[in-house]
């Protein structure tokens, strides 16, 4: 008898249906350069804006801020003046 080489059983394969290969960008690494100072917002030059007078927002703002400031000074300087009239009054008696 003679002994026959059997082939060794093929496997069935599918094949999935894929997605198609997103291309990938290339980047070259750059050291960054300095750049002048830019602006966020331009703005249109128009000379009349300087002679009109328009009370925004950050009038209102600066507004309050000075009264503040003022209310302040004014109430410092008056316990200033206290303290100077108690001194004098305190250096008189001895």
């Amino acid at each position: 008898m003679a002994t026959t080489k059997k082939s060794p059983a093929k496997k069935k394969t599918t094949t999935v249906a894929k997605a198609p290969a997103k291309k990938r960008t290339t980047s070259k690494a750059t050291r960054a350069k300095k750049q002048e100072m830019q602006s966020f917002k331009v703005y249109k030059e128009s000379p009349n804006e300087f002679k009109t007078f328009k009370i925004t927002r950050q009038t209102v703002y600066w507004t309050i801020l000075l009264a503040f400031i003022m209310v302040t000074q004014l109430w410092i300087l008056k316990i200033q003046l206290e303290i100077a009239e108690i001194t004098n009054a305190l250096t008189v008696i001895q």
